[in-house]
C-alpha cells in the first residue's frame, strides 16, 4: 500500500469516528460537517480506485 493509500484510508476512518462521536453528543452541526468530508474523502478514494469496504457509520 503507498502513502497516499494509507493516508486516506486513515482519514476516512479518522472521519467516520469523528461523525459517530458527533451524532452520538447529539452535535448536529459538526455531525453534517464530518458527513461532508466523508463523502468527499469517499469520493477522492472512488477517482483513485482505493477500496474504502464497508462503512460503519
Amino acid at each position: 500500500m503507498d502513502a497516499f493509500t494509507a493516508g486516506l484510508l486513515q482519514r476516512i476512518r479518522a472521519t467516520e469516528s469523528d461523525l459517530s462521536r458527533a451524532r452520538d453528543e447529539g452535535d448536529d452541526f459538526l455531525a453534517e460537517v464530518e458527513q461532508a468530508e466523508l463523502e468527499d474523502l469517499r469520493r477522492l478514494a472512488a477517482e483513485h480506485g482505493v477500496e474504502v469496504g464497508a462503512s460503519r457509520v
